[in-house]
């Protein structure tokens, strides 16, 4: 269709534009003007679905939109010298009149080329992102703005060009009337012939910098969208490379820039679920523990919450990311364990008061250890839940529980969670003070405390995923590898 447009406004204002600045053209009937612009566009049109076919479309993309340009810009200039050929050879005009013509028609064709060369970036861009093919931009492309700065410059350049041969003409018309025709009509009809010019190069020149615009807004759009996606923690997209030019570098320097921002978060995630699980297994071992109470205890917190994450009292807080970071750090619940004497940690009998009562301070002691790190990394890093979980693991809903008494909602989410998981496993375990208690038992004495030692909203909870807790206590046995 816009080839077309093309087409049919260049056989449309030609024969107009050649009357306008050529007084031989004028001298033939309109027929004479029309037919042979007809004619020659019509062949024009029949060539280019060849010429498009071998000189475009057989091309890999990468060259799509510069042989798109010089195949229009070629064409209408090719059509413009065939028309002053004929023009000479026929009707005997002088080289300026056909210099006259092929100023107006290499200019359309100008417009036209530049138009279609746009539209094919975008048929390139829908390409690339339809996965037909990709794009490798030059290490130094023509950039975008010296080919604004050309068009510009040659747009102006046509302009001035046409609005000289109007003057020269309408000079040598007003010397040949300017006795028989009042001046005022003569004014009158060249402001007509200005005004004809501008209707033509206006809307061309506003079809062009509206190409220019929506394919800016393309290339723009996508860079801006995976730079809000990679803000916010999203490193699996990829800026679409869909032009030879400097935004096709700076979206393929994106991706690098993605490439390597993904690696190291990737690599600082490894580093930091390591350390996580090194320190919590070294606290787990202290207490003759094994690494498996650790895997099993976070992975029952991920099913707890995974569940009540579109329960309207936790909707709101559960996001996929907090419930991620509620994972990550489950494993440190323990850790205050390590500043536990071994003799009261290890002792392999029911504590005294007085023990128990230095055993309950792991809960306060893990908290400060890791608010020394959490300082460091900000309200906003995983140790932020590592902090709750191990400060409150051990509060009891109806606020009997150690080390500050909390109740109810006053223990944080987090919290509640793992006192749910860390009793669930403590039971169906095997220690050396009680023997390992059945799924069901563990379910049973759970239950009990509802309302009383754990949040019944999570107890509701276990008990909708009783299988997935059965399942990660069989994964993640004792005697499993």
């Amino acid at each position: 269709m816009r080839v077309f447009l093309h087409y049919l406004s260049a056989f449309v204002i030609i024969p107009f534009y050649g009357i306008q600045v050529c007084p031989f053209l004028e001298s033939l009937p309109p027929l004479q003007v029309i037919i042979p612009v007809g004619v020659a566009m019509a062949l024009q049109a029949a060539i280019r679905i060849p010429l498009r076919a071998r000189l475009v479309d057989s091309q890999p993309l990468k060259l799509k939109v510069r042989r798109a340009y010089w195949l229009e810009a070629a064409l209408f200039l090719s059509t413009a010298l065939l028309l002053m050929v004929f023009n000479t050879i026929v009707h005997g005009f002088p080289l300026v009149s056909g210099l006259k013509v092929l100023v107006g028609l290499a200019g359309l064709g100008f417009f036209a080329a530049i138009d279609l060369g746009l539209a094919e970036e975008r048929r390139v861009a829908e390409a690339v992102e339809s996965g037909l093919g990709t794009l490798e931009p030059d290490t130094d492309p023509f950039p975008m703005t010296r080919k604004v700065a050309l068009f510009a410059s040659i747009s102006i350049g046509v302009l001035i060009s046409i609005f000289m041969l109007l003057v020269i003409k309408d000079l040598d018309w007003i010397v040949e009337v300017g006795k028989t025709m009042p001046l005022a009509e003569a004014r009158v009809s060249i402001i007509k012939e200005f005004l004809f010019v501008l209707i033509v190069v206006l809307p061309h020149t506003l079809n062009i910098i509206r190409s220019y615009a929506l394919n800016l807004k393309y290339t723009l759009g996508n860079q801006t969208t995976i730079l809000s996606l990679v803000t916010g923690g999203d490193y699996s997209s990829r800026v679409p490379v869909t032009s030879n030019d400097e935004f096709g570098l700076i979206a393929q320097h994106t991706n690098t820039m993605v490439d390597r921002v993904q690696d190291q978060v990737t690599e600082i995630s490894r580093t930091r679920d390591v350390t996580i699980l090194s320190l919590a297994t070294l606290a787990e071992i202290r207490d003759n523990e094994t690494g498996e109470h650790i895997l099993r205890t976070q992975r029952y917190v991920r099913v707890l919450a995974n569940q009540l994450k579109d329960h309207p009292n936790f909707s709101a807080t559960l996001s996929d990311e907090i419930i991620t970071l509620m994972f990550k750090s489950a494993p440190l619940h323990d850790i205050g364990k390590v500043g536990i004497p071994d003799a009261i940690l290890l002792k392999p009998g029911k504590l005294t008061d007085e023990e128990f009562t230095i055993m309950k301070t792991h809960a306060s002691l893990g908290a400060e250890a890791l608010n020394v790190a959490k300082r460091e990394l900000g309200d906003n890093s995983f140790l932020r839940f590592a902090r709750e979980i191990a400060l409150t693991h051990h509060e009891k809903w109806d606020g009997s529980g150690y080390p500050q008494g909390l109740s109810g909602s006053d223990i944080p989410l987090s919290g509640r969670l793992m006192a749910v998981a860390d009793v669930y496993d403590a039971l169906i375990s095997k220690r050396v003070y009680k023997p390992a208690f059945s799924h069901d038992k563990a379910v049973e004495i759970i239950r009990e405390g509802r309302g009383s030692h754990f949040d019944p909203d999570v107890v509701d909870a276990m008990d909708a995923t009783e299988d997935q807790f059965k399942a990660v206590a069989d994964q993640y046995s004792s005697g499993s590898t």
